[in-house]
């Protein structure tokens, strides 16, 4: 089993920035695809990051240019650098990872989740 935990969410005023975090722990033969999801009230859920084992990443349009998803690999961390906060993404963050968990099976899981409000 896998476990994803996540942390570095909270408050903060327009323009500031928060760095989220997951980890990564279990049988864990590689992880593929990571990504970062989050879900404002009354809204669906929507991809805002992604980064492939090869270091390739995508973006949402509306954080294109002020977020940045990392790895490391070593710690099975996936990181979100998130600059410029503006009110409009504020949500709740979730963890995203594409896991091989043998050398045939592939699995996805979730962090619990956490919450990022931005005002002043």
């Amino acid at each position: 089993q896998v476990q994803l935990v996540e942390s570095g969410g909270g408050l903060v005023q327009p323009g500031g920035s928060l760095r989220l975090s997951c980890a990564a722990s279990g049988s864990i033969f590689g992880i593929n695809t990571l990504g970062w999801y989050r879900q404002a009230p009354g809204k669906e859920r929507e991809l805002v990051a992604a980064i492939t084992s090869g270091g390739n990443t995508n973006y949402a349009d509306s954080v294109k240019g002020r977020f940045t998803i990392s790895r490391d690999n070593a710690k099975n961390t996936v990181y979100l650098q998130m600059n410029n906060l503006q009110p409009e993404d504020t949500a709740d963050y979730y963890c995203n990872a594409r896991v091989q968990v043998t050398a045939t099976l592939v699995r996805t899981y979730w962090g619990q989740g956490t919450q990022v409000t931005v005002s002043s």
